[in-house]
């Protein structure tokens, strides 16, 4: 934590009620491939979120917001997305810088980012009510769907523009007005998005851009008296701690968590292709993702050559620089989360588990980890198998059946993500039936767009972000009954 106080770092502001401004305090922020600090980030604190959430909540009923119509909304989004695109190289090189994701990836990714925004202007006036068939001849009853309300949107350090897209588009195209908090590790490309916001030209208040850590920020926003729905994106340990904040406010919450996603390849798989996306599923980000594949399912008869395809795979994938265009695989986000993935590494293989490649940290500056194989197969609930690493660290295990695969497919209290791969079409619809999790990818991996929710169950959360589904619920429904007869109304001591 650092004063505000000169420096020669670039400096980031918060965003409140449309004003660019710093906090009271400040902290450093790393760069994960020099671990050399190059930033100073805004903390918030609870004064900060307290004018923050009342921002949102008198938007929320104001003229210049509450008194436009869906298709203006939709038109600020379409704005937001032009700058958006236009601006997406410069805010790939802040993610990369500020959380070790390669630019290859982040550039490819804000690009996108784009046609998240580009949906939900386009859905903003396509978010409608019904009427209703009423069985009472003298009523017409019909439901209004209005904005739900003050929305908590926190968001993790890794492809925090996308998983903010997911939230801040429907979010708006609803009517809602935010508070959006950026992770602590590595939140410039969200402070960032504040600028592009302003320049949109929504209203002061509308959304709302803070960083800081847990106890002082986090914790104040989610137990905000006015705050009426959180949507979080991270771990589930910290998902429980936002329900237990959220008690005293009674908030609606969307969790969108972990996973331990299995990646299951039968023996008329395409090898080849199969290995490329298990790479793409748990070495692309350097694993950092909630729906990585971590969990190699593979049968039998094919499992000594898969595993050398695999091997040879990871152990030529380019390490390098995430500036540099050409790096396939960056540093991790935190020291911490490496000294974390080790420990998995180290437990497992004490307990029995093979180590097939990496599982030793790179030595020299920034968080590197290679890519890492462990064939659990003989000790099937080691911590590798079980624990979610969110790094690039892949378990095996192997199967002879399909009903053994799907045992061990839907052995996890996670229930995110899945992947299938077959050429078997009939075998293809039993796993999609029998898989527990909200995403099952079908002879591919890692494959996302704005039309198509994703979200789980169990440790992995519940709610979906993406698609019509999110847009409905950032909405709450209001029934009206209007009478129609001009009769007197009858006995007022028998319900109608």
């Amino acid at each position: 934590m650092v004063n505000n106080t000169g420096g020669e770092m670039k400096r980031f502001q918060q965003y409140i009620n449309g004003c660019f401004e710093d906090a009271a305090f400040s902290f450093e922020s790393l760069d994960p491939s020099t671990e050399v600090a190059w930033a100073i980030m805004p903390e918030a604190r609870e004064t900060d979120i307290d004018r923050a959430v009342e921002a949102a909540s008198s938007a929320l009923h104001r003229s210049d917001w509450a008194g436009l119509t869906a298709s203006q909304r939709g038109q600020l989004l379409y704005k937001l997305a032009d700058l958006v695109a236009e601006n997406a190289s410069y805010l790939a090189e802040l993610e990369t810088r500020d959380t070790g994701k390669i630019i290859r990836e982040t550039s490819a990714q804000i690009a996108y980012v784009a046609e998240y925004y580009r949906y939900y202007a386009g859905l903003a006036d396509k978010i409608q009510g019904a009427q209703l068939p009423i069985d009472k001849p003298d009523m017409d009853v019909w439901l209004r769907r209005e904005p739900l309300g003050v929305i908590a949107a926190i968001v993790p350090w890794n492809s925090q523009l996308f998983l903010s897209a997911v939230k801040i588009g429907p979010a708006l195209a609803a009517g809602c007005t935010m508070v959006v908090k950026a992770s602590e590790f590595g939140p410039a490309p969200l402070l960032e998005l504040a600028r592009l916001c302003d320049q949109a030209g929504f209203p002061p208040g509308v959304i709302n851009f803070v960083t800081g850590f847990g106890p002082e920020c986090g914790s104040v926003l989610t137990s905000h008296a006015k705050v009426d729905h959180i949507s979080f994106t991270g771990g589930p340990i910290t998902a429980a701690a936002v329900l237990r904040n959220s008690a005293d406010n009674l908030a609606s919450s969307s969790l969108e968590l972990g996973g331990k996603s299995p990646f299951i390849v039968f023996d008329d798989a395409d090898i080849d292709s199969a290995a490329n996306a298990q790479v793409a599923g748990i070495f692309a980000a350097a694993g950092q993702s909630c729906v990585a594949g971590s969990r190699l399912l593979v049968q039998s008869g094919i499992k000594k050559k898969f595993l050398a395809v695999l091997r040879a795979k990871a152990q030529a994938i380019k390490i390098g620089s995430p500036m540099d265009m050409d790096t396939e695989y960056g540093p991790l986000c935190t020291q911490a989360q490496r000294i974390k993935i080790q420990s998995l590494v180290d437990q497992s293989v004490d307990a029995g588990a093979e180590l097939i490649c990496g599982g030793v940290p790179a030595e020299g500056p920034g968080f590197y980890y290679p890519p890492t194989i462990i064939d659990c197969s003989k000790v099937p609930k080691a911590p590798a198998v079980v624990h979610e690493a969110f790094g690039p660290v892949l378990s095996v295990l192997e199967f002879d059946t399909e009903e053994q695969a799907l045992e061990l497919a839907n052995d996890t209290d996670y229930g995110l993500a899945s992947g299938v791969f077959t050429q078997n079409l009939t075998r293809a619809h039993r796993m999609i039936n029998g898989i527990k999790a909200g995403v099952v990818w079908v002879n591919t991996y890692r494959a996302v767009s704005p039309i198509a929710p994703f979200g789980g169950s169990g440790l992995s959360g519940h709610g979906r972000e993406g698609g019509l589904e999110a847009a409905l619920h950032y909405t709450k429904t209001k029934t009206v009954w209007l009478r129609t007869s001009d009769e007197p109304i009858p006995d007022p001591f028998v319900m109608r």
